[in-house]
Parts: C-alpha cells; structure tokens; sequence
C-alpha cells in the first residue's frame, strides 16, 4: 500500500496561515467595499486613485501620464486608459509637455477637484470602517505595507 500524497506541497497547514492567501483575501475584501462606496459618485477605484494622485501632486509638480503611474503603481496602459476615461469626463485635462513631443502633460479640472474631495472623504471613511477591527494596530498595519511597498 503506498502513502497518501497532500493534496499540496505547501509548509501550511491551510490557505488561513499563508500570509500571500489572506492579503489576497483581506485585499479583494476591501476591494469590493471601496467599488461600493465609490460607485454613486460614479468613480471607480482605479480612477479615484489616479483623480487622487493627480490633485494631491498636481499642485507640487508637472504631472505627465507617466509620472502618475510611477506614483500610483497603475501600468502605463492602464494609466492612459483612465486618464482619457476622466478626461472625457471633465475631471482631468491633457496638454502637450513643454520639454518631450511624446508626452502630455495632466491637470485636475476644478470639477475634477471638487469631485476628489468628496471621494476621498467617502474612501476614508470606507478605510475607518474596513480597519477597525484593528484598534490600537493600523499604524502598525501601516509600517508593514510601507515596508512591503519599498521592497516590491
């Protein structure tokens, strides 16, 4: 009689101790609250986060469809996407960069603006809620992604 293989060749017991299972899990989870959220100001998460970054940086330096993907982590395609996709929407502006042909440079409308202040608004509170359960530890969540994010 011959011995039983694990279904998997995993040092875990189960998906609950791998910490790349409950990231994905917790991620997706806090994923669909944010899509809920944001939905009836009409915004996806993906284009809040580019709305974001664009008026929190747009004040303090030229912004080009590339530089906002380097802030955000968004590729560049994607990054192109959405910034035509607010575009049409009146929320960002596009114009030719000064130094490169090639390049375009970003900027929040002032209904773009207005737009990103009650969305981020909406997304913290969205965060408070999500995170709550850890009381006394976001901060301590906080340093654990940071240092994740410095070292992907």
């Amino acid at each position: 009689m011959s011995e039983k293989e694990p279904p998997l060749p995993t040092s875990f017991s189960g998906p609950g101790e791998s910490p790349g299972f409950l990231l994905w899990r917790v991620s997706n989870s806090w994923q669909r609250q944010q899509r809920a959220a944001l939905q009836p100001l009409g915004l996806t998460h993906s284009q809040f986060v580019i709305l974001a970054c664009a008026t929190w940086f747009g004040d303090k330096e030229p912004l080009s469809q590339v530089r906002i993907g380097e802030l955000t982590g968004v590729d560049p395609m994607t990054t192109s996407q959405i910034v035509r996709s607010l575009e049409k929407l009146n929320y960002l502006t596009r114009r030719p960069h000064p130094d490169d042909p090639r390049a375009k440079l970003v900027a929040v409308t002032s209904v773009g603006r207005a737009l990103a202040r009650k969305a981020v608004v909406v997304v913290e509170e969205t965060d408070a809620a999500f995170f709550k359960p850890l009381v006394g530890n976001a901060r301590d969540l906080v340093e654990l992604l940071q240092t994740l994010n410095r070292t992907s």
